[in-house]
This record gives C-alpha cells, structure tokens and sequence, in this order.
C-alpha cells in the first residue's frame, strides 16, 4: 500500500496583495505539506516577506484564500489570535522584552495565551534554551546576549507555544557574519526534527542544504519551485539563473 502523502499544512490560492499601486503579490499559488521546509528566495522587493507575513495576517490579503491545517485564515478577534499561537514567527529583528530576562521572555505566552502552568513552561523553556544552546543564559538580560543569542531566543520563544509551522522572515539578515552560523545550525536541526517551516532567507548554502523545495519569487510572483539540487544546478527560468549568478558570485 502506498504512503500517504503528508497533510497539507499552508495553503495559498489566488493570493493577491497591493501596497497601494504596487501589486506585492500576484496570485500566489502555494502548498507547504507537513514536515515539510519550503525556502523562499529572490531578489529584494520581490514579496518574499509580504508573503511570510500574509500567513499569520500582519499583512491582510486583498484576494484569495489562506488554509492554516486546513482552516482558513480568520480575519481578526480570537480565532486569529488562536491561529496565530499555532503560527511561530521569527523576524529579522529580535523583538525581545528588553527589561525580562531569557527565560522570562520564552516562558510569558505559554503561561498568558496557551495557559501553561508557570512550573512546567519554565520546564519547557529551559528544554528549549538548550536545545538552542543558550540555557546558561536564562537570566540574562537581551541586552547581555549576542545577536546570534538573541535570536536563538526569538526561535525558543515561538518554539515554546508548541506551533504547528514555524516562519522565518529573513532571520539572519541584522546579525554579524559570524553569528549567521549558529543561528542556521538551529534551523538546520529544526528541519531535520521534522518541523514544518517557511524562511524567507538570502542564505543559499541553507537553502541547498536544509530545504525540501526551494521557491523562486519575482515581481510579487512565484517563478519556479523546485528541490533543491534542481534549482542551484540547472533552473528552468532566466531569471533564476541571472539571479542565481547574481547571488553565489560574491
């Protein structure tokens, strides 16, 4: 009997988005199974992170429809929030409380929102700092962290509501060169746990290594998708293969 293919975890169809007079994204047609880590690159102003963003509605969409686990994306009030809590995001900016410490800011929503007893979210929390490596600074501050710490922290923190999918809006984009890498080993880890993921990231050697299918955007439109080895070493567009000659030459 053959396996059962993975339910499908986001859905996009028809998904248009206008700033204005700028159409972000046109009809956007995507599905993201379970388990499944889908890597979205292009060129800036492409939509790439409009579209990261669209699926947890920070940004509302114009037309079409948005499936979380098969429901679809509510418009505001408590199923949002309810569909939010399933929704970890990390974004390029930390986004930590300044004035609570590490463990302070990984334990909060689990205790406000999910309703997590405060004993065993503090568990969780120092399970999750370990599992990123920073459970040594639980009392700290953000201040006294590193980028690359801080935003091992924002990964814990969406980790810590136990989501169904996890979206990374170009997650390494404001750290030094340096602490790009440890926070890409904890991504890296995350996919191979079999965490559903979409990020949005410039990071190609990532996209090669970790991603189950790489999506190529342009113009607010998606141009190809693909595994992959498939994109990196024989892209069916010329955009793509001037994109990637762009990109992997420096």
């Amino acid at each position: 009997m053959p396996a059962t293919e993975p339910r499908p975890m986001v859905s996009l169809r028809g998904v248009d988005k206008y700033f204005g007079e700028l159409h972000v994204l046109r009809h956007i047609d995507l599905t993201v199974r379970a388990s499944e880590v889908v890597v979205v690159v292009g060129p800036s102003g492409s939509g790439k992170s409009t579209l990261c963003r669209s699926i947890n509605r920070l940004e509302s969409v114009d037309a079409g429809e948005i499936r979380v686990d098969g429901e679809l994306l509510p418009v505001e009030g408590p199923a949002l929030a309810a569909l939010r809590a399933d929704v970890g995001m990390v974004f390029q900016s930390f986004n930590l409380f300044a004035h609570r410490t590490v463990l302070e800011n990984v334990t909060l929503a689990p205790v406000n929102v999910r309703r997590v007893p405060k004993a065993e979210a503090r568990r969780e929390a120092m399970e999750l700092l370990d599992r990123v490596g920073i459970a040594d600074k639980a009392g700290h501050l953000p201040a006294q962290l590193s980028g690359g710490q801080q935003q091992r922290v924002a990964i814990a923190r969406a980790l810590a509501m136990r989501p169904k999918v996890m979206l990374f809006d170009e997650p390494t984009s404001a750290l030094d060169p340096e602490m790009v890498g440890e926070v890409l080993d904890v991504m890296t880890s995350l996919a191979a746990e079999g965490m559903t993921m979409i990020v949005v990231t410039h990071e190609m050697g990532f996209a090669r290594r970790a991603a189950d299918r790489v999506v190529f955007m342009d113009q607010g439109q998606i141009v190809e998708e693909a595994a992959p080895d498939r994109f990196f070493d024989a892209p069916d567009s010329e955009r793509a293969r001037s994109f990637l000659a762009s990109v992997l030459s420096h």
